[in-house]
């Protein structure tokens, strides 16, 4: 007997499976599998509680605004490098590596280019002065363009140097995002001081739907970058707060977060003032003028030829995505990569198994603690797969959160790596370089890196505005070196045998929470 069916039962029969119908043929359009499933999954599921969920935080449209600034962005980069080759003639660069850096041209209109890596920061104090020091010496413009920043004691004299170059006339330009800055105590305050002390700010992103700004809620500009008359500048991890993020709970259980900042000069310096400036001018519509690349100074033993890789929701081909790929793909020996979260899309986790089968050594560094759940759940739901392929995964003791972020491939100074224990790491390569073979592969074989602001998560590749530095050839692969070397020598190596006894009930959680890391 067919049960009795009231109208309003029929309607609401007929819009779900209408809804359904709709998103199946919707939602993959210029998405991942892995992505488009997970929405699915959870839109077929509870239709109602999925589909806003879907319209707040799924979908990839930006306003017609950022895209069109992002055309005319890249436009206005590529009239401006257009007598620069996309590598420095007489670069001792091989094919190879060439080859990556026209990727990155093709993809985001920047050349590599000359650049002195002057220092390699990762002491927080010492940095923050340095930051201020460098203010001090300004003479015409500081920018500074960081995700979080607050005014504490750790960071005031980086605040107090911007008071006193704008009481000398400098013009000091700050962005900084509206949510990552939003949720640290004082962020009211923070605001009041600057605009007190003269300083130009803006908000990155603002949600302010008040003031009919309003716009997909998850998305971050989480570049950390900073530009001083264009002769000076630094890049990283580092975020413009006490290394504690002010959180009470951080405070209570001793977290400190461990960054680094590299600081150049050179021409690749006018690329990270085209960054800021097209971030600038979309927040406030005030226009700055690019400066095509100076002269580097050829004398100098700190040379590097660098380039820089921006990405973000305006840039749909992913270039930090398929940089990150093509350097584990590069690497013939050896692969180090350093992330605080880490949640691979399905490209990064076969290039990185895949590396692992051709005999690559792999060492991951991360975190032994992340300091947010869904992240940390997410992220060890890999270590399983990456563990049983071959991959040594070191963790940073807790409560310290290991903040920088790179990669690098073939290191000459790969010798260096040890355990803790003190048997060299490079005892489980698979040949030694003494052997023939391994002369050959030598021959063949060249080093490059990756630092920046980037993670090495889905969020990162997608919806985050990065900054990334690709290092083709220089003296910074190795300073990079002995900073994978310093947090490898109190790093312990969790192993298959280890991690195989974690609870059922850990198991579970990893696997569920791996499920959101995909809902993009």
């Amino acid at each position: 007997m067919i049960p009795d069916i009231s109208t309003w039962q029929l309607i609401l029969m007929i819009v779900d499976y209408t809804i359904k119908f709709a998103v199946i043929g919707v939602i993959p359009e210029n998405r991942k599998p892995s992505s488009a499933n997970a929405w699915l999954l959870v839109i077929l599921l509870i239709p109602f509680l999925g589909l806003p969920l879907y319209f707040f935080f799924g979908s990839t449209y930006l306003s017609r605004r950022r895209h069109r600034i992002q055309k005319e962005a890249v436009d206005e980069i590529n009239d401006v490098h257009a007598g620069f080759p996309d590598v420095p003639d007489g670069a001792p660069l091989s094919r190879d590596i060439t080859s990556m850096a026209h990727l990155n041209r093709t993809l985001t209109g920047f050349p590599a280019l000359e650049g002195h890596a002057k220092a390699l920061w990762s002491d927080y104090q010492k940095t923050m002065l340095r930051i201020a020091e460098l203010i001090d010496a300004a003479t015409s413009y500081v920018h500074i363009e960081i995700y979080a920043q607050a005014w504490d004691t750790t960071t005031a004299p980086v605040f107090e140097a911007m008071e006193r170059a704008v009481a000398r006339g400098v013009d000091v330009r700050v962005l900084f995002d509206h949510i990552g800055s939003q949720k640290y105590p004082g962020f009211r305050k923070f605001k009041r001081k600057l605009t007190a002390a003269g300083i130009q700010w803006h908000l990155m992103l603002p949600l302010l739907p008040l003031q009919w700004r309003f716009r997909r809620p998850d998305l971050r500009n989480h570049r950390k970058l900073i530009v001083i008359d264009d002769r000076v500048a630094m890049m990283g991890s580092f975020n413009l707060i006490d290394r504690s993020y002010l959180m009470r709970s951080h405070v209570k259980k001793g977290r400190q977060w461990v960054d680094s900042f590299v600081e150049l000069t050179g021409p690749i310096v006018a690329s990270l003032e085209s960054v800021f400036a097209v971030d600038w001018y979309t927040e406030s519509d005030e226009v700055i003028d690019i400066t095509p690349p100076h002269d580097s100074d050829p004398e100098a033993d700190d040379q590097n030829v660098l380039q820089l890789i921006p990405s973000g929701p305006g840039y749909t081909t992913e270039p930090n995505l398929r940089m990150f790929n093509t350097l584990i793909h590069h690497a013939r020996e050896r692969l180090i990569l350093c992330s605080p979260y880490f949640v691979p899309d399905d490209s990064m986790l076969e290039a990185i198994t895949t590396a692992c089968y051709r005999g690559v050594r792999v060492d991951l560094l991360v975190g032994e603690k992340a300091d947010q759940f869904m992240v940390q759940h997410a992220q060890s739901a890999y270590y399983q797969q990456l563990l049983e392929a071959g991959v040594h995964i070191w963790q940073f003791p807790a409560p310290y959160v290991l903040h920088s972020k790179f990669a690098i491939a073939d290191p000459a100074a790969w010798s260096a790596f040890s355990s803790p224990e003190g048997s060299p790491v490079s005892e489980s390569s698979p040949v030694s370089r003494s052997s023939p073979a391994a002369a050959a592969s030598a021959a063949e074989m060249h080093e490059i890196a990756m630092m920046g602001s980037s993670n090495m998560d889905m969020r990162s590749f997608s919806l985050n505005y990065e900054n990334s530095l690709f290092v083709l050839d220089g003296p910074l692969i190795n300073e990079l070196c002995d900073l994978a070397a310093a947090y490898l020598s109190v790093s312990h190596e969790l192993t298959l045998e280890q991690w195989s006894q974690r609870s059922w009930v850990r198991r579970y959680i990893d696997n569920v929470l791996k499920l959101t890391s995909a809902l993009q």
